[in-house]
This record gives structure tokens, sequence and C-alpha cells, in this order.
């Protein structure tokens, strides 16, 4: 028998494409998230009152000159001043209008422009 050299696995190849997972694993994997600081509210020794109930202003175009603000039936032309008071009476912004079925777009254009002029910035519209 002889003695001569036998094989031998080289492992260094190995060890390098060890190495590189690792380091392509440590960048892959995403770092511990923190969550967002807050703080919660604390309980308040008095009794507060509540909050006072919002109501959204939802103006439904009916047509003809016929608008409902609120479900209360008001003529067009009675409209500007009917939401120049409710603007000043509410610090809301915002007004919603809803037109009827098949109604051609200008009557509810109108609506929107009244809306504009009483100080309304936001105008939402609404579907049936």
């Amino acid at each position: 028998m002889t003695t001569g050299p036998g094989a031998q696995i080289n492992v260094t190849p190995m060890i390098d494409v060890l190495l590189v997972l690792i380091i392509i694993f440590m960048v892959i994997l995403p770092n511990r998230s923190e969550g967002l600081k807050t703080q919660v509210p604390q309980q308040s020794d008095s009794a507060a009152p509540p909050p006072a109930v919002q109501q959204d202003i939802v103006l439904t175009v009916q047509g003809e000159g016929n608008v409902l603000v609120n479900q209360d039936p008001v003529p067009m032309d009675a409209l500007p001043d009917r939401l120049r008071a409710i603007f000043n009476a509410t610090a809301q912004p915002v007004i919603f209008v809803k037109g009827k079925g098949s109604l051609a777009f200008q009557e509810v254009a109108e609506v929107i422009d009244a809306a504009k002029g009483a100080g309304f910035t936001r105008v939402a519209l609404l579907n049936e």
C-alpha cells in the first residue's frame, strides 16, 4: 500500500461563501422597529362638559329652484342668506351637496356657488 497524499476537502471556498451569505442576511434583515412616541391622555378629576355635537350641513338639490337644507325646504333665492346665517352660526367650513337623480348639473353648480359665496371653503358632493 502506498501512503501518498490523500484527497482532502478544501473548506476555504465554503467558508468564504458562508461569510458572504451571513453578510447578505445581516443587510437584508430589517432592523428592529420602534413604535411612535405617544402620550396617553390622563383621566381628569373634574367632570368636563360633553363636547358639542357637530351636525353636518347637507344641501339636497331637488330641481326647479327647490333646495333642502338639512331637510328644511328653502327657495333658491333665499338660499344665500340662509347659508350665510348657518356659516356665521357654525365655524364648520364643510358643506355637503346632494343632487336628485336626473338633475342638470347647472342647478347643482348654482347651489355650490351660493355655498362658496356664503363662506364655505370646502364643498363635498354626495351621490344617492
